[in-house]
């Protein structure tokens, strides 16, 4: 059974970078035809998709996001990484990590640390 645990600093200045790590055990990464996501939720609203990578490196970017957050991986550590450049504390949220067959529709999920953007 797939695991994924994201790892990442819980407390971000404003207008630094946030890198956040998913390490996925019990299943490559470049397996056919999986996506592999990252998703968050501000308090009090909905879950917000914000990219993925695929099985064969391709990378998918919600448009509202898609400038400030490239996703990249390492097939040799099984693991994918967000990078989400400048954050005001509206990025303050709850960063998943996932997986699924299909865009937006995920299977697996990592437990979500919270993040929060604050001087």
């Amino acid at each position: 059974q797939v695991q994924l645990q994201e790892s990442g600093p819980g407390l971000v200045k404003p207008s630094q970078t946030l890198s956040l790590t998913c390490t996925v055990s019990g299943g490559s990464i470049t397996t056919n035809y999986y996506f592999w996501s990252w998703i968050r939720q501000p308090p009090g609203k909905g879950l917000e998709w914000m990219g993925a990578i695929a099985y064969s490196g391709s990378t998918y970017y919600s448009p509202s996001l898609k400038s400030r957050t490239p996703i990249s991986r390492d097939t040799s550590k099984n693991q994918f990484t967000l990078q989400l450049s400048s954050v005001p504390p509206a990025d303050t949220a709850v960063y998943y990590c996932a997986r699924g067959h299909v865009l937006g529709s995920n299977d697996s999920w990592g437990q979500g640390p919270q993040v929060t953007v604050s001087s």
